[in-house]
């Protein structure tokens, strides 16, 4: 396997002004035959607060393992909530897509089978994607001509809407608490589908607490009624954030942490004194290690994960049919 991190964008392209010099990045997972694989790009949640890494590596291995290769989007987050991030995640996404595609030879990758999947805020950034990438523009040259329309996605327990059922942290930490209007109907994606969008799989559970599962019936709803082909799968337990279910996910394994990185960065600044507005251990919550599990609590997520842990054979069998792999 080949490893390898990428900047996306050049020097001077990117500007979010809580950065602290965090630059949004992909990290691959590229067979070595030369043979075109099918590609999956990953977009960890976090609530547009953090780049979750149980969402990251291990997925991106899940799916290396089938045949594909495999990416994770580092992009940019709001874990202050202090300067709304609008639409610059979403430019993120999209110009991981171009850059993708733009070198799909060195990639290895077939540039017309190329999948994007989403959890949670992730899940909102790839739907975002599928519903909106004819308004993402990007002003380099060097992407002119090159499609940031995924041919598919897998949205795992996404946040959706802006209305009764939303997940308000997400929507702060994207828009702002006091969020312009037509910013909130734009980013409430179940108003947002056309017959544009690409073939959508869903998965949640039905009891989640963090995100209703409402979310998932109203993005399903909308691509029954725009015609857009999609499969929704709604299993009956297990809390938010289940990611894969299986045990590495069970033991707080999860691989390479580098989705982190915009934590870090942040970090660093508030305890330089950088940023006067939040204290200077803000973020350290991010950084401490998991306390002790309860025994009742361990049973339980054991029993949701033998239900949970189908999902990738259920998207990679649905993805093979509709990107023909």
């Amino acid at each position: 396997m080949q490893k390898r991190t990428h900047k996306i964008y050049a020097p001077g392209e990117y500007n979010y002004s809580l950065s602290a010099g965090f630059t949004p990045f992909l990290v691959s997972y590229i067979h070595a035959d030369p043979a075109p694989h099918p590609a999956l790009l990953v977009t960890p949640g976090g609530g547009y607060c953090f780049v979750a890494p149980s969402e990251a590596e291990p997925v991106a291995l899940e799916f290396y393992n089938s045949g594909y290769n495999a990416f994770v989007l580092t992009y940019t987050v709001n874990p202050l909530c202090l300067e709304p991030l609008l639409l610059q995640p979403l430019n993120d996404l999209s110009r991981a897509v171009r850059y993708i595609r733009k070198d799909a030879a060195e990639f290895h990758i077939d540039p017309e089978k190329l999948a994007v999947c989403g959890f949670s805020a992730g899940g909102h950034l790839s739907a975002s994607l599928c519903v909106h990438w004819q308004d993402v523009e990007d002003p380099s040259p060097k992407y002119a001509g090159i499609s940031n329309r995924p041919n598919a996605a897998l949205l795992s327990y996404p946040v959706i809407t802006s209305g009764e059922h939303a997940h308000r942290g997400s929507f702060d930490a994207l828009l702002g608490r006091e969020p312009d209007p037509g910013m909130l109907h734009y980013m409430s994606l179940e108003t947002q589908v056309t017959d544009k969008a690409p073939p959508c799989f869903l998965w949640q559970t039905a009891e989640d607490d963090a995100v209703p599962v409402e979310n998932s019936y109203l993005f399903a709803g909308a691509c029954k009624a725009a015609g857009v082909p999609f499969a929704h799968h709604v299993f009956t337990s297990g809390q938010h954030g289940l990611a894969l279910a299986n045990d590495a996910w069970l033991r707080n394994d999860h691989g390479d942490t580098y989705t982190l990185a915009p934590i870090t960065a942040l970090r660093d600044k508030l305890k330089a004194g950088g940023i006067e507005a939040a204290p200077a251990d803000a973020l350290d919550g991010f950084f401490a290690p998991p306390g002790e599990p309860d025994p009742e609590y361990q049973k339980k997520l054991r029993r949701d994960c033998e239900i949970a842990r189908v999902w990738p054979e259920l998207a990679k069998a649905w993805l093979s049919a509709q990107l023909d792999i």
